[in-house]
């Protein structure tokens, strides 16, 4: 009416035309009218309503200017031609007005509206240009619409016969020409602006240079992809990361608005307090660093109770990123209101169908539209999600962040108060959990919105009926929640029964030689299986309850529909239910679906997440250390002024009244008992304590050496260099100095070896003195020295002391802080602080504390007599190195890349069992054809408006859309539970396998092969195969079949779609391959840059007061940030690989939309609008199935390798078999115990070269004592392996009383034999499961072995006495007990044969002695064979047995070996046994 106004009324009748003209003819126009006022004019709106808030956007964040360019001239050119073509029309308004027409007012304002705009258009184009953007989202948008709009005129320009009006014709398409060129131009794209950073990256990210409609459809990552598929991606093939991503702008953007938080608060705290002075020394909450007065600070520690609010966390969060993330609500609130558009459209087409008279092209609008309305919402739903990842990523980055920094700098107390593995939580789960939120985040507002508008076009379409549906849907809501809390408990339960068979499994792998040795593997073994029973009773509940929430899963939305419609035709009679009321019901309540089940999954996560936030606030709320507590600009080197210190605030000080004064570049010694606060003092002048009162100063820079060694997880260069630059010859005489040449020798990297965490693969005195070379190396001017002579041999003691500390060493004219337990030092130093019980009780020289005769004198009464005791010993033994471990230790295991074999496929499907399997997807099958069947049903049911039989057969017609309905719910439940019990039967048996076969591997396998690498096996991959596989499996074979059901419906309805789908699923195809390779190895890469980021952490928490000392807080800050930034280019591009796979996928999706709708507009005379709703409706629905289909095919390759390197492992060669029934030794055999080698052979495995060649030796039964001797290497402890057979021979034969032990089964051999290890191995679990697991022997017996090996007494004072529980490894026991457990386990057994293979040192004399003399008297009629270490332990044995090369030396009476003056008495002699 408005515009009939505009153009009638106003001016003149010619431009108005009527309704018919436009919509019942086969050539439809609009009127002329129309199309000068609204089609001229939407752009225009467009561009002036965005154009504000874009300028705005552009001024506030420039990139620097492009040059001027030739695309950049021609488009301004062109900009300016078009207005100068929209005022030519202008002004010939103005020229017919004088010529006496009288043109309609629209002639004056459009082309004046026009021109303005294109002015508009131009300045925009050179504004950006001055701002840097190289594509202009806005400008396409404003070219795409105007094209848009002007193909109308264009197409009824040329529809017309005459041309009235030559001028107005000529500048229209004049018009049309300049739009189009500048749209075309608008799609190519800027050099980058000058002075870039894109210019400077080697690798930078094509998003920031791609064009805008690369941008939209992800284009730019194509690249990518494609290089993934043709072969692995490696670190370097990664973009580097948006500047805007980083750490080094997002992790200060949280902490400058946490910051503000704190600071606020400590204003408000302020006004609210009585001043008081106090001097403490940290900062609370870490927000005073220089923000906030002094006053203030006291203020707030002396009233903390009047706090009025706490600072927020969640405010910090979301003014940092709060804005960014709204952008993508904004995308989100508009995709909400797309999404409706097209189920009206689906009215239209059905209501089209039934009319006989409706024009065809119609119809085939109606295809198009439903189709760019998808296309659009797939872009607009990609951007917002695009967003809220990123927002996501960003938030993980800041919080890891904060989370770092904090950690480097609270107070030991608040440290105290949490563990490293619970800060490392924080890191990992916590933050996770933010990321996981941010991306459903959005659902809490939308998905309410989306219910209301849902309901709101249902109520349009059914009236109150709909009510009906709603409930059942609320219904549906608290079951899903019971099934989800059920579950959830479950779970709980799952994770406690895997962390047990986890613990068990890593002790048996850790103790599996002992098992050999003992033939106890059975008794293990049913152990773990016992525990894997209750995982699997867990799993199965967990699959019942699946399986019903499946159930309700598919079948709610036809449960709905089938109240709704049932109460729609029964409540009234009129209600008729016709094809347009069913389907676009049944489109909005698949709508409906969505929301309603992410709701609850978003209040639960929600909930997760507020509690990480708590644990996060509380934990960056932390106190802090104060920097100031220890003053630098100081006279003297170190001096304490009446100090009092304590570790926390409330706890009583541990250091008292402390007066230390040490003159620059002098030596002090600090001693006392163990506990008297030595190691408390230097923390104290480091800063790390509490100070109460007094005055702490130390002088220039400091180098600190812990009492335990902090080694980091780098080479050992990098450990001594700790940041500082290389200087050779420093360098090598630092190495000197600590004692490391030779070490360096040993190592298979020389010093560019890499040490494992925690500096696993050095001894801990090559640990302590790595920890002394860093001091040294660091050239400071205080040195604070932490006892750091405790963990090295006394030789070594000696040689440090001299080279290094002492009055001649490196160190000289240095100032020197020693805290030390050696007394033979104590003459060579300055100063010696006295401490006892946290006071300095004397302080002066040597000489001076001995003529005091006070507690100095005391404690070395005390010290001296072991000093020399430990002295003596040291000397005996040879410096031991730790053997370096396998270069392997470090290496990564390659992950299998090739494409998945369809074998690994087939070796599940096995598993599973092959008649299950193809049960499973009959089932499968059968439900998807009863779905098809009900919906069906539907569309004949909805016909039966057309003939009017509606009446009759209601009834009839709900009954039968019942009954399919309600079987299909029935078979997708037995179908999914089915499906769950032939995974749990698939993961019982590959676990059984493999652990059968690990128990049966031969011990060479374990020699080579990394613990983490077996124990992996059993938890990452049986875990992925418990419950990944199981679930992916379920939705890959869901969405398949939905996939492929809506295709038969389709090719039903309209059989030419055939055609069209073989192109369709070329395409699709294609790209999968294309995803599935790529996102695989983006995931990889992720998962391997991960756990640099947590065990850099770790290892950093442990070592804060190191890396504080030696000031290196920037730099590992520094470093940490470089982890997580490494991460995040790995993790972004995976984002991305799922919006550019699910802007392609759900593009194929609208084609099958497009052509669902197209030919149904074709084949209209044939079809029955059920039908083409029903095919329609399908259509919309596929889009989905589509993209979970890949993603779910690419989990399933992901998930499927679990199953291969189990197989992998589960086929391992194994050892002879543990019994052989035809060659069962008789149950007494040995009788005697006559041992008897026989060119005897043996090597370690296949290609090394033979430990023991040619053995020959007949040993007697009841042979008292053999005892075998050698230089370490020749082969003693090889001697014992090979009569386990845990080496087997590589010549010749070993006979135990006539019965040749290569050809009995090993159980029985080894249950024969008796032996006591080198290292005695516990397992966790009762005293009297270690003696005898497999409950043999009764209570009597095995109290008498424990009083055989003086355990009685420490046994049966302990309150549990047999069932006493033994920790891991029995670190409860001391390892003289743990010894001798192991040797109440030989008496229990008390077999013809012993072999004692003698501890080393671990061993004090006392033990040694009580175990010789119990083996003298309880074994006296069996063979003993003992390896010795200790010559003297030996010395009375009837005949001893040298050993050289693998060969034998010789073999005799000791006496007459001493005699020979061979190897043997070279040995005693060393030993001093023999002159």
């Amino acid at each position: 009416v408005f515009l009939r106004g505009f153009c009638v009324v106003t001016f003149c009748d010619s431009l108005y035309s009527e309704p018919n003209q436009t919509f019942h003819t086969d050539l439809p126009d609009l009127s002329e009218c129309f199309q000068l006022s609204v089609l001229a004019w939407l752009p225009c709106v467009f561009l002036w309503v965005a154009s504000p808030a874009y300028i705005y956007y552009l001024k506030k964040s420039s990139r620097g200017y492009i040059m001027m360019s030739l695309l950049n001239r021609f488009k301004t050119a062109f900009g300016l031609l078009l207005w100068i073509v929209c005022w030519a029309d202008l002004f010939y308004t103005f020229h017919e007005l004088q010529q006496g027409q009288s043109p309609p007012p629209i002639y004056f304002i459009t082309p004046l509206v026009l021109g303005i705009t294109m002015l508009l258009a131009t300045f925009l184009i050179q504004y950006e240009r001055l701002h840097g953007v190289q594509s202009s989202g806005v400008l396409f948008i404003f070219w795409f619409l105007s094209v848009l709009c002007a193909i109308v005129p264009f197409r009824s320009k040329i529809l017309k016969d005459s041309v009235p009006d030559k001028l107005r014709f000529t500048s229209f398409y004049f018009y049309f020409g300049l739009i189009l060129l500048e749209l075309i131009l608008c799609c190519l794209n800027e050099k980058p602006p000058l002075f870039s950073n894109v210019v400077t990256d080697p690798n930078p990210c094509p998003e920031t240079t791609a064009g805008f409609l690369s941008t939209v459809t992800f284009w730019w990552f194509t690249s990518l992809a494609i290089k993934g598929y043709k072969m692995p991606l490696e670190a370097k093939d990664l973009w580097s990361l948006n500047q805007r991503d980083s750490s080094k702008t997002m992790v200060p953007k949280l902490l400058k608005e946490w910051e503000k938080e704190q600071t606020k608060n400590l204003t408000t705290k302020a006004t609210y307090a009585k001043q008081q002075p106090s001097a403490t020394n940290h900062v609370s909450g870490g927000a005073a660093e220089g923000k906030t007065s002094p006053e203030e600070v006291e203020v707030l520690l002396s009233n903390q109770k009047a706090a009025p609010h706490q600072p927020s966390f969640l405010r910090a969060l979301i003014k940092a990123f709060g804005p960014y993330f709204l952008i993508g609500s904004g995308f989100k609130l508009l995709q909400d209101s797309i999404t409706f558009v097209n189920p009206q459209l689906l009215r239209m087409l059905i209501s089209f169908t039934k009319q006989e008279d409706a024009p065809v092209w119609w119809g085939y609008t109606l295809a198009f539209l439903m189709f760019f309305t998808a296309i659009l919402q797939t872009l607009i739903l990609h951007r917002h999600f695009q967003y809220c990842f990123v927002t996501g990523m960003n938030v993980r980055t800041a919080l890891i962040g904060a989370i770092y920094r904090k950690s480097l700098v609270i107070t030991n107390a608040a440290k105290r108060s949490s563990t490293v593995g619970e800060i490392v939580n924080l890191m990992s789960v916590d933050a996770q959990r933010f990321m996981d939120l941010t991306t459903f985040l959005n659902m809490l507002w939308s998905a309410p919105l989306q219910i209301m508008l849902a309901l709101y076009f249902l109520w349009q379409n059914l009236g109150p009926s709909v009510l009906a549906g709603v409930a059942v849907m609320i219904m549906l809501i608290p079951f899903n929640a019971v099934i989800a809390m059920k579950t959830r408990t479950y779970q709980v339960e799952q994770m406690q029964h895997k962390d047990a068979r986890i613990k068990l499994m890593n002790e048996i792998l850790n103790g599996i030689k002992v098992l050999k040795l003992y033939a106890w593997e059975n008794s293990f073994k049913e152990k773990v299986l016992a525990i894997r029973q209750k995982e699997l009773i867990v799993l199965r509940k967990t699959a019942y309850l699946g399986a019903l929430s499946t159930m309700a899963w598919t079948s709610a939305p036809f449960l709905v529909a089938l109240t709704t419609f049932a109460v729609f035709v029964t409540v009234d009679e009129k209600n008729v239910l016709d094809a347009e009321k069913a389907f676009v019901s049944l489109s909005l309540f698949n709508i409906l679906r969505f929301p309603l089940n992410m709701l609850p999954q978003v209040i639960s996560s929600l909930v997760q997440a507020s509690v990480s936030l708590k644990r996060i606030q509380n934990f960056l709320s932390h106190d802090e250390l104060d920097p100031d507590s220890v003053d630098r600009k100081t006279k003297l080197a170190v001096s304490v002024v009446n100090g009092k210190f304590t570790w926390a605030k409330e706890d009583e000080p541990v250091l008292d009244n402390i007066n230390v004064m040490v003159p620059q570049g002098s030596l002090v010694a600090v001693v006392g008992h163990v506990g008297c606060g030595k190691s408390s003092l230097i923390s104290a002048l480091l800063g790390d304590m509490e100070k109460v009162e007094g005055e702490v100063s130390v002088r220039g820079s400091v180098a600190y050496v812990p009492q335990q060694a902090w080694i980091q997880n780098a080479t050992l260069r990098d450990n001594i260099l700790f940041g500082k630059s290389f200087n050779e010859s420093k360098y090598r005489r630092v190495l000197d100095a600590c004692a490391l040449t030779p070490d360096l020798e040993v190592l298979p990297g020389g010093d560019m070896t890499e040490i494992g965490e925690k500096g696993i693969n050095l001894s801990g005195g090559q640990r302590q003195r790595v920890s002394l070379a860093r001091a040294l190396y660091s050239d400071a001017e205080v040195y604070l020295l932490d006892d750091p002579l405790s963990a090295v041999d006394a030789h070594v003691s000696k040689h440090i002391f001299d080279n290094l500390i002492g009055p001649e060493g490196l160190l000289k004219g240095k100032t020197r802080v020693l805290v030390t337990h050696g007394i033979s030092f104590l003459p060579q130093v300055d100063n010696i602080v006295v401490m006892v019980e946290g006071r300095v009780s004397e302080m002066g020289s040597y000489q001076e504390l001995l003529k005091q005769n006070g507690a100095f004198a005391e404690f070395l009464r005390n010290y001296a007599l072991e000093d020399i005791v430990e002295e003596d010993e040291a000397t005996g033994l040879k410096l031991e190195l730790v053997k370096p471990a396998d270069k392997t230790i470090l290496l990564l295991t390659f992950v299998n890349l090739t494409q998945v074999k369809t074998k690994v496929f087939l070796e599940y499907a096995k598993a599973v069992g092959l008649v299950l399997s193809v049960i499973i997807c009959l089932l499968y099958g059968c439900q998807s054809a009863a779905a098809i069947g009900a919906n069906i049903w539907l569309s004949q049911w909805t016909s039966d408006s057309l003939t009017n039989q509606t009446k009759e057969n209601v009834n009839m017609r709900v009954g039968v859309y019942a009954a399919l309905g309600i079987t299909q719910g029935i078979l997708v439940m037995i179908s999914s539970f089915t499906l769950a019990m032939g995974n749990i039967g698939a993961a019982k048996k590959l676990h059984a396998n493999l652990l059968d076969n690990k128990l049966h591997t031969p011990q060479s396998f374990f020699d080579t092969t990394p613990i983490g690498r077996i124990i992996n096996r059993f938890s990452k991959d049986i875990y992925v195969i418990d419950e990944a596989l199981p679930s992916t499996v379920l939705m890959f074979l869901g969405t398949f079949f939905v996939s492929l059901s809506t295709m038969i419906v389709i090719i039903s309805s309209t059989p030419i779609f055939a055609v069209v789908i073989a192109p369709l699923a070329f395409i699709y195809v294609f790209v999968q391959r294309f995803y599935v390779a790529t996102s695989r190895q983006l995931k990889r890469l992720e998962s391997v840059s991960r756990s640099p980021i947590y065990s850099h952490f770790s290892e950093t928490i442990t070592g804060s007061s190191v890396i504080r000392a030696y000031g290196r807080h920037t730099a590992f800050v520094l470093m940490s940030d470089m982890k997580v930034d490494e991460n995040q280019k790995s993790y972004y591009p995976g984002i991305v690989s799922n919006r550019w796979l699910g802007v392609r996928i759900e593009f194929i999706g609208n084609c099958i939309v497009l052509f669902a709708a197209l030919f149904a507009v074709l084949g209209k005379a044939t079809l029955s609008p059920g039908l083409v709703g029903l095919s329609v409706s399908y259509a919309l629905q596929v889009t989905m199935s589509l993209n979970w289909m890949v993603r779910m095919t690419s989990d399933l390759e992901n998930n499927i390798v679990a199953v291969e390197r189990v197989k992998e492992y589960s086929e391992t060669k194994t050892e002879a078999p543990w019994e052989v029934e035809e060659k069962k030794p008789p149950p007494e055999w040995p009788m005697q115990g006559n041992v008897e080698f026989n060119e005897y052979s043996v090597r370690y495995r296949e290609g090394l070269d033979l430990v023991l060649r040619n053995i020959t030796l007949s040993v007697k039964g009841g042979e008292k004592v053999i005892g075998i001797v050698g230089r370490t290497g020749a082969g003693k402890s090889s001697m014992t392996l090979c009569l386990f057979r845990l080496l087997e021979a590589a010549g010749g034969e070993i006979t135990i009383d006539g019965v040749k032990i290569s050809e009995i089964g090993l159980h029985d051999l080894r249950s024969k034999l008796t032996i006591i290890p080198q290292e005695p191995v516990l397992f966790s679990g009762t005293l009297r499961m270690n003696l005898d697991p497999f409950e043999k022997y009764s209570d009597d017996d095995v109290w008498k072995a424990l009083e055989h090996s003086h355990l009685h007494k420490f046994v049966s004072n302990q309150p549990a006495k047999l069932d006493l529980e033994c920790s891991e490894g029995g670190e409860n026991l001391s390892v003289g007990q743990r010894q001798l457990v192991c040797l109440a386990r030989a008496l229990l057994r008390k077999t013809r044969i012993l072999v004692l293979d003698e501890a080393t040192a671990a061993i004090d004399l006392e033990t040694d002695d009580l175990i010789q003399s119990t083996i003298r008297t309880q074994f006296e009629d069996c063979t003993v064979f003992t390896i010795a270490h200790r010559l003297n332990t030996i010395m009375d044995y009837t005949r001893v047995l040298v050993l050289d090369k693998g060969q034998i030396a010789e073999f005799d009476t000791p006496t007459n070996l001493i005699s020979k003056r061979g190897i043997f008495y070279g040995m005693a002699k060393d030993a001093g046994l023999a002159q």
